[in-house]
């Protein structure tokens, strides 16, 4: 099983930029290995398949475990209060995710280096910084959340809380510290196959298939104009939800620590394509079976908490019903928690220079594997104190994702038009304009959430001003962009020949890009904004707690 590097004929030998040497070697998946010398062809049906098994397993993951515990609660309302009728928000997801994951999947594969060390030496000592100490601080609090399912579904299936939690921290950390990538990976990809325990329970709650595929691809806002500020700021958490920032930084990574190179590319968007529909039939069944249990109930229209969805569920279904999707819930914790604590250990590693791999056994990564473990003892230990504001730190979770989404999301997107970074893989004008209009929508739902928890008596009129500001401004930005591309300089069009051997040089040997006056500008726009932002998030979160 072979496949022929193509190289540029032009192009001279470059040294790897990769900054952990146990980043190169054999693909070891979960469910197959390719040799590092293995450059020859894939012919027919059997051996490109094969290769596809064997490069399975990052965009799986990053997909699945998004439809982690905070997902649970943030759908499990939609239906419960809505029925099927925010379906729609998937479908308009879907190119979203992919763009976004296929650009850092990309970067991955190409640089061999982390998302969060690209940032440090492309834009910055302040940049570098604030995304490794948001995403630290952001993934803490996540995986928070995940303990919280898991105590919830334990409390369900009649388990102690402290024990469950302990052994759930212990299967967590345990897991990825065998030293053995591919052990790890097994492990994750059975994990991923078990969160399609939502099929057969959507299937035993039997919701309108019609009514489904109806509400699928019919955008609608229910509720009325009375419940548009309470509906968008759901419509906020489901896109919060689904397109996290530890997600950007979890994939880059892990394609790297896998080994995957350019020339696996296709296999490896299709990996990505098998995550995404995997995640999006686990969202509509989740929103279906939900909607179809409160049903013509007193419940509907009254989300409490996850643990009131197994409660519903069990009383329209039966035990066995309500014990499925508390497994479901335990599942999806776990496998959140094992991606956001990976993403984490990996960026800080990727940062500091520390050896950052799961081929590497504890003793030769400690860093690694220290902050790995201690992110999950730690999320373990808040569950367990009594009197933890859980409820306080979920909101803030929420919160503080859809504020800071928008920054991963334009560093990701200047990131890909970097020509030293990318070369002959930078983006075509068509996904950067994709990208741009999806930043836009970002940045809009970034200022609405964060003017909720600062007022929260919001009005509907108040949303939609903010929206038509933010739709003025992005308009005169994209006529802005559109004149100074009219009126630039022609630039040579991309040769992409050759690129499935091209990678980025070593980070030394790459000079700063230059930025323009305008760039300037909206970069001290976006850093201001963050800054003012976070501080009055972090301020109204603890005078609640301190109301509380």
């Amino acid at each position: 099983m072979t496949e022929t590097t193509l190289t540029h004929p032009t192009a001279p030998a470059q040294r790897s930029a990769v900054l952990d040497d146990a980043h190169v070697g054999d693909i070891r998946g979960a469910l197959g290995t390719i040799k590092h010398d293995d450059t020859g062809e894939r012919r027919g049906l059997s051996a490109k398949f094969k290769t596809l098994l064997a490069i399975v397993g990052p965009g799986l993951i990053v997909m699945v475990g998004d439809n982690d515990a905070g997902a649970f609660a943030t759908y499990g309302q939609a239906g419960q209060n809505y029925g099927t009728q925010l379906l729609w928000t998937l479908l308009l997801l879907i190119p979203v995710l992919y763009v976004n994951q296929e650009m850092v999947l990309r970067l991955g594969a190409v640089t061999g280096v982390g998302h969060a060390r690209l940032i440090l030496e492309r834009f910055g000592k302040f940049w570098g910084a604030f995304s490794v100490i948001d995403l630290f601080l952001l993934n803490a609090l996540t995986l928070v959340t995940e303990f919280i399912g898991i105590t919830m579904a334990a409390d369900y299936l009649g388990l102690p809380k402290a024990a469950s939690v302990i052994l759930a921290a212990a299967i967590i950390i345990a897991s990825a510290f065998t030293g053995s990538f591919r052990r790890f990976e097994r492990i994750a990809v059975a994990l991923c196959a078990a969160s399609l325990l939502l099929v057969p329970l959507y299937f035993m709650l039997h919701p309108k298939t019609s009514q489904m595929a109806h509400d699928f691809v019919t955008p609608v806002i229910p509720g009325g104009s009375g419940e548009l500020a309470t509906v968008m700021l759901l419509i906020i958490g489901i896109v919060g939800t689904t397109v996290a920032p530890w997600q950007l930084f979890f994939q880059q990574s892990y394609v790297i620590d896998k080994r995957i190179t350019p020339r696996f590319m296709k296999y490896e968007k299709a990996d990505l394509w098998i995550g995404i529909a995997i995640v999006v039939i686990g969202a509509a069944a989740l929103m279906g079976l939900v909607a179809a249990a409160f049903a013509g109930t007193k419940g509907f229209g009254n989300f409490d908490d996850t643990a009131g969805l197994i409660t519903g569920i069990s009383a329209k279904a039966g035990k066995v019903a309500g014990v499925l999707f508390a497994i479901a819930l335990l599942d999806a914790s776990i496998i959140g928690a094992f991606a956001v604590s990976l993403s984490t250990a990996y960026a800080i590693g990727d940062v500091f220079g520390m050896k950052h791999s799961l081929h590497r056994g504890v003793k030769g990564a400690k860093g690694f594997y220290a902050v790995y473990a201690g992110l999950v003892a730690a999320a373990a230990t808040i569950v367990l104190i009594p009197g933890s504001p859980l409820g306080l730190l979920t909101q803030g979770v929420q919160t503080l994702a859809g504020v800071l989404l928008p920054s991963a999301s334009v560093f990701l997107l200047l990131l890909c038009n970097d020509k030293q970074v990318l070369g002959p893989w930078v983006n075509g004008p068509k996904t950067n304009a994709f990208t741009a209009a999806v930043v836009g929508v970002l940045v809009s739902l970034s200022i609405i959430l964060t003017a909720s928890v600062l007022f929260p008596g919001i009005s509907s009129n108040m949303i939609l001003d903010i929206m038509a500001g933010c739709g003025v401004a992005g308009v005169l930005a994209a006529g802005y962009a559109f004149t100074r591309r009219r009126t630039a300089t022609k630039e040579d069009p991309i040769d992409r020949t050759g690129r499935d051997s091209w990678r980025m040089p070593p980070l030394e040997t790459l000079t700063r890009p230059v930025m323009s006056t305008g760039r300037k500008i909206g970069m001290g726009a976006l850093r201001t904004y963050l800054l003012i932002a976070m501080v009055l998030v972090v301020i109204k979160i603890v005078q609640v707690a301190l109301g509380n």
